[in-house]
């Protein structure tokens, strides 16, 4: 948490902030990282490539997701910008003409790097919590690993970890079979 005597950060401090960088604002503080490097791109490219027929286009699977890559999301004054984010299409039927959404996803991936894997775990993870994102999954695209979260309650379980070219079906894209491999830049 920042310090209360601080200024907290505004959305004109984020809009204010280089191109090459990604700018959060986590419990009124702007964060700012570079942009990802060639792993961490692959892995996050990969995995909504792999999402996008089964869950948006509902080729060889269920349909009904709108699976978009660094949404920026508006969630009661933190800004947050997953890696990918998901909305079933119960809750969100049509893309907004918007450009950052305040209806929190259903499901969201971070992409982890040394940089940004203890904010991603420490600050942003109560931030979905709080807003009842359902699903996480964080991918480590250096330890080749997914770990996939659901919040139940107010906690977070672990629904497992898988690694390397692992073959998975996991929440909430259970329909579909995840080859992790693909995942992983060669």
């Amino acid at each position: 948490m920042g310090d209360p005597a601080k200024r907290r950060a505004t959305y004109e401090d984020l809009l204010s902030v280089p191109k090459h960088l990604v700018a959060e604002i986590i419990h009124g503080v702007l964060v700012t990282q570079p942009r990802p490097a060639s792993r961490h791109a692959w892995a996050s490219s990969a995995l909504g490539g792999e999402l996008h027929g089964p869950f948006m286009r509902g080729k060889g699977g269920p349909g009904g997701w709108i699976v978009l890559d660094e949404p920026e999301l508006h969630l009661h004054g933190d800004i947050l910008v997953p890696d990918l984010g998901g909305w079933r299409r119960e809750r969100m039927p049509e893309l907004p003409d918007a450009a950052a959404f305040e209806l929190a996803p259903d499901w969201v991936c971070e992409v982890l790097s040394p940089s940004t894997a203890a904010t991603d775990r420490a600050e942003k993870l109560p931030i979905y919590a709080r807003e009842r994102v359902t699903n996480v999954w964080l991918v480590d695209p250096l330890t080749r690993t997914l770990e996939a979260l659901r919040l139940d309650g107010v906690r977070w379980s672990l629904l497992g970890t898988w690694r390397d070219d692992a073959k998975v079906r996991v929440e909430p894209f259970e329909s579909f079979e995840l080859e992790l491999g693909q995942l992983w830049a060669k």
